[in-house]
């Protein structure tokens, strides 16, 4: 698995999405505690863009309908939206915010 640098830790603040990406791949950043997280940047429901959505826990809230996703699993939490959103691996370099996409990533449809 090979690892695309996307930001810096000093990028991301917690509990506040930072949109990233990579080729042709729109990603969504969030750090909670010493975690960072990256998933879709697109509901499921409605193609809406996540990047202005709510953080609560571990969740991100889509600012178009308010459906919740997991942010580690990416599973559809609420409704309206039912399919999970896609997950990439993370990884911490240094300073460094690497994310993976070789494989098919967690949360993705089969």
């Amino acid at each position: 698995m090979s690892y695309i640098k996307v930001a810096d830790l000093s990028d991301l603040e917690p509990g506040v999405p930072k949109a990233v990406q990579v080729n042709d791949t729109a990603m969504v950043l969030v750090k909670i505690a010493e975690e960072i997280f990256a998933v879709a940047d697109t509901c499921t429901h409605e193609k809406e863009n996540l990047v202005g959505g709510f953080i609560e826990d571990c969740s991100i809230e889509c600012p178009r309908h308010g459906a919740l996703f997991d942010l580690k699993s990416g599973a559809a939490l609420t409704l309206p939206a039912v399919k999970p959103l896609r997950t990439y691996p993370v990884r911490v370099d240094g300073s460094a915010v690497l994310i993976s996409i070789d494989e098919k990533p967690s949360g993705a449809p089969s």
